[in-house]
């Protein structure tokens, strides 16, 4: 007789903050170029306290629905300072969608949550043209056009920005270092079906929880969810039986977006034998204003 297996979801919640992001389609003659282009680009992406900014894949896209009808990759990038946007957009495509062959770069932000912009007149991008680059009507929108020695780079005129939802996160806990992994990486895989998300981590997984405050002035590791020092740390998170615990860390254009990743997340990642409880970070309030209950979920 099969024996119902139950998995605490505990009655805490994820907190998030405000990011300001924006969308670039990568696209390219194959897939393999695209996608080469797109993890380039992610480089150093994956949180905003030691990155430029914060970076990652919301999906690959068909090329079928592209606006050139080539295969290509959604990146999201995001800060919560816009100057460090305006900044470091241009630079990650000049340095890793630009250079890269057969590259276009599209703005692909949805128009009704655009609030603001990063434009790509005078800086680094436009002006690799050195003088030959041009502004054009390409594929139904305004671009800059840009000399290479393989062809032409287009490129958004501008790259628009919303003020999306950073931090949503879920923390995976095992009886064993592969289960907490397994479990971490099936929710993964789920968020991919969740349009206009992503997650920052190297393969959208951290093993390095950390705590924005601490004795030094960048973020250390949150001792209360180490397993490994489980019995030297006072108010210790992990319960007995726990080996590993992982954390999945979810940025979106909205709250309702993130929410909508959460949800699947912890579905996808409860099925996995061996996930003993699914748990969340967050600073009592401190850090951000978005409180999203995992039971509400």
């Amino acid at each position: 007789m099969k024996t119902e297996r139950k998995v605490l979801i505990e009655d805490t919640f994820a907190e998030a903050f405000s990011m300001y992001m924006v969308r670039i389609l990568v696209t390219a003659s194959t897939r393999r170029w695209a996608l080469a282009s797109a993890m380039e680009a992610k480089g150093l992406g994956t949180t905003a306290i030691f990155c430029p900014n914060e970076v990652g894949v919301e999906a690959e896209v068909n090329s079928s629905d592209t606006p050139d009808q080539r295969p290509g990759v959604l990146l999201m990038m995001g800060h919560p300072k816009i100057e460090n946007v305006r900044k470091w957009v241009p630079r990650r495509i000049r340095h890793c969608i630009l250079s890269v062959p057969t590259t276009v770069a599209f703005d692909e932000m949805p128009e009704n949550l655009a609030n603001d912009s990063v434009s790509i007149e005078g800086t680094p991008v436009q002006l690799f043209g050195d003088g030959y680059e041009e502004r054009v009507e390409a594929y139904g929108r305004s671009m800059f056009r840009i000399p290479l020695m393989g062809g032409w780079f287009y490129v958004s005129e501008r790259f628009r920005v919303t003020k999306g939802v950073a931090g949503g996160n879920i923390i995976v806990l095992g009886n064993s270092m592969p289960s907490a992994l397994l479990g971490a990486e099936t929710a993964v895989d789920a968020i991919k079906s969740v349009p206009h998300v992503f997650t920052p981590a190297v393969n959208g997984i951290f093993a390095s929880g950390s705590k924005p405050k601490s004795s030094y002035p960048w973020g250390t590791t949150n001792e209360k969810f180490c397993t490994c020092i489980k019995d030297r740390v006072k108010n210790t998170m992990i319960p007995d039986g726990v080996e590993s615990a992982f954390e999945v860390v979810i940025n979106g254009l909205t709250l309702e977006d993130v929410k909508r990743a959460m949800k699947v997340a912890i579905e996808a990642a409860v099925k996995i034998p061996g996930v003993m409880r699914i748990t969340a970070g967050n600073y009592e309030g401190k850090l951000g204003p978005h409180k999203i209950n995992l039971r509400e979920l």
